[in-house]
């Protein structure tokens, strides 16, 4: 992040993500009626405007801007919300909110590191290790989690894990100090305890992944080059984007990073609304380990860290490729002051092979249409690990949200000759424990209108007899949920299942509702147990699938305040009250999970594994939307269907 630069931006629509000048005047209004030195900001973002001012707005209307703000308290441990009208430059609310530890905030992480390394005890440890250099050691604070132990002494918690540089660019996570962590107080910045539970030899390789130190490097690579000589397709109006018959608005919290807002597409001169609000809800990311200190590792990387506070300032030419628009990220540091991540959201077209293609074997005459795609991505650092996050709009009408996991593998280290079955040895005596990456989506849908339901269709096949001879047919099985409980439902394979979100007062050219489906790619479930730290604290990742009626409070799967929470807020409390979900304003939450047993090839980058999901318009159209796409044109002399196929 680097230090704001004072810019003036015009707001044009209640959407827009707070400016630096609103967030700079947000945090001096608190500042001068509510806060002290003591108070750490820990998150400032836009307080939406109710659903049907923003469906209601008219480019000239007048905009109420808001900001919701969470504060703690460091010398009483108490959390504070607050909204401040910018409007009338006052303090709407105060709030105090009790029992909750918020997010854990960067600040933190940087002071936890140097006050663990100050420490004597962990120093005589470190010594005993033969480990003299504290400057290389590095400490990543993890979360604490809930398992009544520390945590009922009411203390804002981070357990410091510990790794060894051999020099200051090394890769410390090839030489982790296993056997030693700490116990940080975050709120009074002081190291509760010491656990140190037995010298591990440091595993004896590096794990370096620079130009500079991985051997010799591929000579047979050839440039390729995304060229666009008339500029990008897409149109920018602020945080809105007009590319072809897309139609996106975005944002961006220190939460949930990148956010859609209102998105439709554009068929027969109508722009026929899809998505009101799709986000990131939350990310778990549990640990198989039984043995210290794997077996607490369950972070929830959104909830309890932010996932837009730990965005990556993108690169042209890296990250992104082509004709690129960045958009910078204004957040708050821990102290009030507006602070920028660069380029933290990457905005570009890609060719993504055919679209749709026929050759008439008769006449051999070929029409062939390329696929585009837009994308809208961002990048982020949660420790050791990477995180793309990447929406994908393509030019049939589908969307795609995916996720892209790299970086570094969490490490241990193991005496010589020793394995376990949980966990598997990527160099040697460096063990990396098994591990799943869970993620929340919430999908406030508005297809076609706000009213909408939900059908699961599962697949038949039909019984042996007259009507089935040969007995080969099958049949889609179309159930609609009508309550909450209903809809609360997970993958099958058997079935071939999937979820649709209808407008059944919208009748396409059959005369049947128009629809979007999901469309689920990879995903497991946890293996913890049912009355586990994990399932009480985060419910959601029981199911792959429900809906819930619209609630502006009810935004993510895993509650408000995750950290430290003991459990029972989120998205198994929201449906405890079986509302009705048929025809009416909907959210679907999909849950999807990499499950990763680690090998050797993970280390000591990660190749990147890719996951996610499609909403694909199913009966929307009144037929292929993507026919209007022009052919591309030949080049070098070529035909275009020798080379434009693949």
């Amino acid at each position: 992040m680097s230090k704001h630069v004072k810019e003036s931006v015009i707001v044009n629509h209640p959407l827009e993500p707070l400016t630096p000048e609103e967030l700079s005047l947000t945090t001096d209004i608190l500042k001068k009626e509510k806060t002290t030195s003591a108070f750490r900001f820990v998150s400032v973002t836009l307080l939406e405007p109710p659903k049907e001012v923003v469906l209601n707005f008219k480019e000239g209307d007048e905009i109420n801007r808001e900001a919701f703000c969470i504060l703690l308290d460091c010398s009483e441990g108490k959390t504070y919300e607050a909204v401040v009208s910018l409007n009338d430059k006052t303090i709407s609310s105060w709030t105090y909110i009790p029992d909750v530890q918020p997010s854990i905030m960067l600040d933190e992480f940087l002071e936890c590191e140097q006050t663990v390394k100050r420490n004597p005890e962990f120093q005589s440890a470190l010594l005993k290790r033969g480990i003299k250099d504290f400057d290389l050691v590095m400490v990543d604070p993890w979360s604490a989690g809930n398992f009544g132990i520390e945590e009922e002494d009411g203390l804002r918690l981070a357990r410091a894990i510990c790794w060894l540089r051999s020099f200051a660019d090394d890769n410390g996570y090839a030489r982790p100090i296993s056997g030693l962590y700490a116990l940080v107080d975050l709120g009074k910045m002081e190291v509760v305890k010491i656990i140190d539970n037995g010298v591990v030899p440091l595993p004896p390789l590096d794990g370096n992944y620079t130009p500079d130190l991985v051997g010799e490097l591929r000579t047979d690579i050839k440039p390729l080059d995304i060229i666009q000589p008339e500029g990008p397709s897409f149109v920018i109006k602020g945080h809105q984007i007009e590319w072809q018959k897309w139609n996106i608005r975005f944002g961006f919290t220190s939460r949930e990073g990148l956010v859609l807002h209102t998105v439709t597409y554009q068929d027969k001169g109508e722009e026929r609304p899809i998505l009101y609000r799709a986000s990131l809800s939350e990310m778990v990311v549990p640990y198989g380990d039984p043995n210290e200190p794997y077996n607490r590792n369950n972070a929830f990387d959104a909830g309890e860290y932010g996932i837009g506070m730990v965005a990556n300032p993108l690169t042209l030419g890296c990250d992104c490729l082509g004709e690129i628009k960045y958009f910078d990220a204004h957040l708050v540091d821990t102290s009030g002051n507006v602070v920028t991540i660069p380029n933290a959201i990457c905005l570009h077209e890609e060719d993504y092979g055919i679209g749709w293609k026929h050759t008439d074997w008769r006449t051999d005459k070929v029409e062939l249409r390329r696929s585009r795609r837009l994308v809208l991505s961002s990048i982020s650092t949660v420790g050791n690990y990477e995180y793309g996050f990447f929406w994908n709009f393509y030019q049939d009408g589908s969307i795609e949200y995916e996720v892209k996991l790299t970086g570094v593998l969490h490490t241990g280290a193991m005496h010589p000759e020793e394995t376990s079955k949980y966990g598997n040895l990527i160099a040697p005596q460096l063990y990396a424990p098994h591990h799943q990456h869970f993620f929340n989506v919430r999908l406030d849908m508005m297809v076609d209108g706000v009213n909408n339901s939900v059908y699961e269709v599962n697949t038949e096949s039909a019984p042996p007899g007259p009507d089935n001879p040969f007995k080969n047919a099958f049949y889609p099985v179309s159930t609609k949920f009508k309550t909450e409980q209903e809809s609360i439902r997970n993958l099958s394979i058997e079935s071939a299942r999937y979820w649709k979100i209808v407008n059944e007062s919208s009748k396409n050219l059959v005369n049947e509702p128009v629809g979007y489906k999901l469309f689920t790619g990879e995903n497991c479930l946890p293996f913890a147990h049912e009355d586990s730290s994990l399932l009480k604290r985060a419910g959601f990742l029981k199911n792959h699938f429900v809906c819930t009626p619209y609630d502006s409070e009810e935004k993510y799967a895993s509650g408000r305040y995750p950290n430290q929470y003991a459990g029972g807020d989120g998205l198994p409390s929201y449906t405890k009250a079986n509302r009705s979900i048929d025809n009416t304003d909907i959210v679907v939450w999909y849950t999807m999970g990499h499950h990763h047993i680690t090998r050797p090839e993970d280390w000591p980058v990660m190749p990147t594994a890719y996951m996610g999901f499609m909403l694909k318009p199913v009966g929307f159209f009144d037929r292929n939307p993507a026919l209007d796409v022009p052919p591309s044109v030949p080049k070098h002399g070529s035909s275009c269907h020798t080379s434009c196929s693949s």
